[in-house]
């Protein structure tokens, strides 16, 4: 019989196979599901689920089968949305649960559309539960043992990080300059939002990341003059954004964060009269803030909802973004 069940393809009730409860992806597109209902519509189900049978007792004493999903889960859920009654599926056998888990994320990270934070859960449940290296990992996906490890390494980041990456708003390059300020929260949010809102690229993001780690090497390295530390935090305070003192040896530079001419504006008037303090990120908040008023005014008037912006852009070049893949969260990469 399990030979039988191994070779064969069979065909079941779509209501009776359950979800599998396994399953590694959280985020599935609503509109890539209905286009695969449509075609399913059509075509029918090109492809077998692959299942396990289960046998549940029921209430009155009996005994009832029902098939878990192991692999399959979108062709599932766009069979249901297109009403079909019956699905092709593979029965196996003689799987244990962690063996069920094992093929459920195997299965969904040889997917291409896979996005990088389930992944990175995925990577993390095949270590935790399964107590896989990471270079077993690569060995079953095809990749190296380096992607594996670095791929990990985004879930330190934030929820509110991992919810915008997972959502398109930001890029999986963006993560790259957001981790090297992984030890410094209040800097690594505000590069966040600058990336979410002001819509930076890639390599502006990796530039404004490599510039806060070299100030911070800097003032490391070398003394910082304590004078020099406090007219800093006193015009962050007064203007309500980051300033920047490069002191040379001979004078020096200001640089003072702006968003827009009306920043521009306000720094002069906050110059010329301000007398009350302001947080270093108050002026990045108010574009934040107005920019959100926008889409909620185009809500309005328009009667449906605004969607986000698109995430900024990721200006890196194919060569560039293949040599990144192997080392895409490798911190080595912002040496100083």
């Amino acid at each position: 019989m399990s030979s039988l069940y191994s070779n064969s393809i069979f065909w079941i009730d779509t209501d009776k196979v359950k979800p599998n409860p396994y399953q590694p992806r959280r985020d599935f597109d609503e509109t890539r599901l209905q286009n695969l209902a449509d075609s399913i519509k059509q075509y029918g189900v090109l492809q077998p689920l692959t299942v396990s049978r289960v046998e549940v007792e029921k209430n009155d004493g009996g005994i009832t089968t029902e098939y878990e999903l192991i692999a399959g889960e979108r062709r599932l859920r766009a069979a249901k949305l297109a009403q079909v009654s019956q699905v092709p599926v593979i029965i196996r056998v003689g799987d244990t649960s962690m063996m069920k888990l094992e093929l459920a994320i195997i299965e969904n990270l040889q997917r291409e559309d896979l996005n990088s934070v389930d992944r990175a859960r995925a990577f993390s449940r095949l270590v935790e539960e399964f107590k896989f290296t990471h270079n077993e990992i690569a060995k079953k996906i095809g990749r190296s043992r380096e992607y594996v490890s670095n791929t990990l390494r985004i879930l330190s980041l934030s929820e509110e990080i991992l919810s915008a990456l997972s959502e398109g708003k930001i890029t999986e390059g963006h993560t790259r300059p957001i981790l090297m300020l992984v030890d410094h929260p209040e800097e690594q949010m505000v590069l966040f939002k600058e990336i979410l809102y002001k819509k930076i690229t890639v390599r502006e993001a990796e530039r404004l990341a490599r510039k806060i780690a070299y100030d911070r090497v800097r003032k490391k390295e070398f003394m910082p003059d304590p004078e020099i530390t406090e007219l800093e935090e006193e015009f962050q305070d007064k203007l309500g954004t980051r300033v920047h003192i490069d002191r040379k040896e001979l004078g020096g530079q200001i640089k003072i964060d702006f968003f827009s001419i009306e920043d521009l504006r306000t720094i002069l008037d906050s110059i010329n009269k301000s007398t009350s303090e302001k947080k270093p990120e108050e002026m990045l908040q108010n574009f934040i803030n107005k920019n959100n008023s926008g889409q909620k005014n185009e809500e309005d008037s328009s009667g449906t909802p605004a969607s986000f912006p698109l995430a900024g852009e990721d200006d890196r070049t194919k060569n560039e973004i293949k040599e990144d893949d192997s080392k895409l969260y490798d911190i080595s990469n912002f040496s100083i």
